[in-house]
């Protein structure tokens, strides 16, 4: 499957929806495992803005590699994201699109800080 590296060096990319358990199958509750480590997967929503141009997309993640609290408007990192085209046919009808995958979304918040010690 061929995969396209996205240079995320000069965009903003931010929360827009906190991390959600990616199904692999929704009527039976099974959530979708990373093929080679078995992690359990995840996709957040991000709101990827770049050139004056905002999009929201969704990208996968193995849950172990979400790092910090992502709650919406979270400022992150995309540690080695990937497009990957896809195509299916279903009941006659044929789909295409685009799914992100990365290796790691870090949230770019400070720490709060903690109170000193009287």
């Amino acid at each position: 499957m061929r995969q396209i590296p996205v240079d995320t060096s000069a965009a903003t990319v931010m929360v827009a929806q906190p991390a959600q358990a990616k199904m692999r199958d929704k009527r039976n509750g099974v959530i979708a495992t990373d093929a080679e480590s078995g992690a359990p997967l995840v996709t957040v929503d991000v709101l990827f803005v770049m050139n004056g141009n905002a999009e929201v997309i969704s990208v996968t993640v193995a849950e172990p590699d979400v790092s910090g609290e992502l709650t919406m408007g979270t400022p992150v990192a995309l540690t080695g994201l990937v497009a990957r085209p896809w195509e299916n046919e279903f009941n006659g009808q044929k789909r295409h699109g685009i799914s992100f995958r990365a290796a790691a979304v870090t949230s770019l918040a400070a720490a709060p800080a903690k109170p000193k010690a009287a």
